[in-house]
């Protein structure tokens, strides 16, 4: 041997001269603080970007866990059944429904925008013509019961159409009336004259009262029939033009009714009565035992329409 100094390695070799990877079990870091990392030495050790992930196989599993979740999704949705699917739209239309129909609700401007004695004329005249509808079922619903009875139908039959085509003549204006109801009289106050708005407004009124037949007297005496095609017009010198004929005040509405039911809702807050205060004139109302509407309503010519029988 020679004189340099080897360090025995056990397997009869001499140590090389050259840097060398530490002996020892693998796995086990190299106790000098200068030792350079054993992957560098490797020629198969990856760059190493500094702005990248500091660790590839950290990268790794987070792509592996990324995947794994969506597939653990994807396997969840294939798992749904088509019924499922279903409901699920169905209560999105629904809830989308009822936003919409809160925002629209809310956002109404004709009550929002309505003063407390027009929403309660609003609410009065629907429950007035709730009652109304409730007593025009229970009739119908008799006569049904009537018509079906047996050997009485005919005539019951009978007794209906002739007492249906009274209703209607009445309605239309063809035939007069009688019965309990109202008179409603129209004075100015001072310059201002009664506008054909606020005696178009009493008539309406009193037909969300109940109002089966009505009609205007000027100060001339001259009347007119009201029935749903007549109009109202401001005429010359405070006149009013109703149903094409003109009208001098002060005027007169004679109107079939309830007599409570219809003086309640002229007189109501922010009725006829109060808004034709307001605009310095007078509405006198009156009940009637017995008032007669005697004033006709020429029927309309019919020019291609025939009855069949």
């Amino acid at each position: 041997m020679s004189g340099e100094e080897h360090t025995e390695t056990g397997t009869g070799w001499p140590d090389p001269a050259g840097p060398v990877r530490p002996s020892g079990p693998a796995g086990e870091p190299d106790p000098r603080p200068d030792a350079p990392d054993p992957d560098e030495l490797s020629p198969l050790a990856p760059e190493v970007d500094p702005d990248g992930p500091a660790d590839v196989g950290e990268s790794t599993d987070r792509s592996v866990g990324r995947f794994g979740s969506l597939g653990a999704v994807v396997g969840g949705w294939r798992r749904v059944s088509p019924a499922t699917v279903v409901i699920l739209v169905l209560l999105a239309l629904l809830g989308f429904t009822l936003v919409e129909q809160l925002r629209t609700t809310s956002t109404d401007p004709t009550t929002s925008a309505a003063r407390q004695e027009d929403l309660v004329r609003i609410l009065y005249d629907l429950d007035a013509r709730e009652d109304r509808l409730r007593q025009d079922i229970a009739a119908l619903e008799k006569s049904q019961r009537q018509l079906r009875s047996g050997e009485q139908g005919r005539q019951v039959a009978l007794e209906e159409a002739a007492r249906r085509a009274d209703e209607l003549g009445i309605l239309a204006g063809t035939l007069p009336a009688r019965g309990p109801g109202l008179t409603v009289r129209f004075e100015p106050g001072g310059e201002a004259a009664i506008s054909a708005v606020r005696v178009l407004d009493a008539v309406q009124e009193l037909r969300g009262a109940g109002a089966e037949a009505m009609q205007i007297s000027g100060g001339d005496r001259a009347t007119v029939r009201i029935v749903a095609s007549t109009f109202f017009l401001d005429g010359e010198n405070g006149s009013l033009v109703v149903g094409g004929r003109r009208l001098t005040g002060p005027y007169t509405i004679t109107v079939i009714g309830d007599p409570a039911t219809m003086r309640t809702a002229l007189k109501i807050p922010g009725g006829v009565v109060a808004t034709v205060a307001g605009d310095g004139g007078t509405v006198i109302v009156e009940d009637r035992e017995v008032v007669e509407v005697s004033a006709l309503h020429a029927p309309i010519e019919l020019e291609h329409a025939r009855p069949i029988t």
